[in-house]
């Protein structure tokens, strides 16, 4: 941590691992928040799918801190003040923010992965977090075509990749702790 409490990812395989670190800290704690407070009227299909996620972030979260060891950087200290957990609307939209963020990350971020093995294991939780993103715009929208809406999938047929730089804006408003990433393009 820099004196001004700012955290910086690192360069090469170990700060796109932070990156990703950093980014599944966010997301198990907001899934951990919303399961701990449901918001009214939740079903319990809806409980169930929420508690379903945010297992799975908590396991991608760990993951990565065990995988960095000594170089994961600290736990981030986040923001949700702006996300009504009381409001089904309010936990939904944040949640397919988050879900489309992280798979616009994981896409953006895999290419500056030099292991191969890191670059199969991006593969694999960016499958689990467009599951995620799909879920989440089904609850949203059941039924219909929001599942792969032309704000995340391109005309051809892709999902969008956003840079580190773009992410970690994105994410700022959630993030308390300053987080940098000067070494990642």
């Amino acid at each position: 941590m820099a004196a001004d409490g700012s955290i910086d990812l690192g360069m090469g395989d170990v700060g796109i691992l932070n990156y990703a670190y950093a980014l599944e800290q966010l997301e198990a704690a907001f899934y951990t928040q919303v399961t701990r407070t449901p918001y009214r009227r939740m079903s319990s299909a809806e409980r169930h799918i929420l508690r379903d996620i945010r297992d799975h972030e908590i396991a991608h979260r760990d993951f990565f801190r065990a995988a960095l060891g000594r170089n994961a950087i600290p736990a981030l200290t986040v923001d949700f003040s702006k996300v009504d957990f009381g409001s089904r609307d309010s936990v939904l939209t944040t949640a397919r923010t988050f879900e489309d963020l992280g798979v616009a990350a994981y896409n953006g971020g895999g290419q500056y992965l030099k292991k191969p093995e890191y670059l199969l294991l991006a593969g694999k939780i960016v499958s689990v977090e467009a599951r995620h993103a799909a879920t989440i715009r089904d609850l949203i929208a059941p039924f219909s075509s929001a599942f792969a809406g032309d704000d995340v999938v391109g005309i051809g047929g892709l999902d969008e990749a956003k840079s580190p730089s773009e992410v970690l804006s994105a994410a700022r408003p959630f993030i308390r702790t300053p987080v940098t990433a000067p070494q990642l393009s």
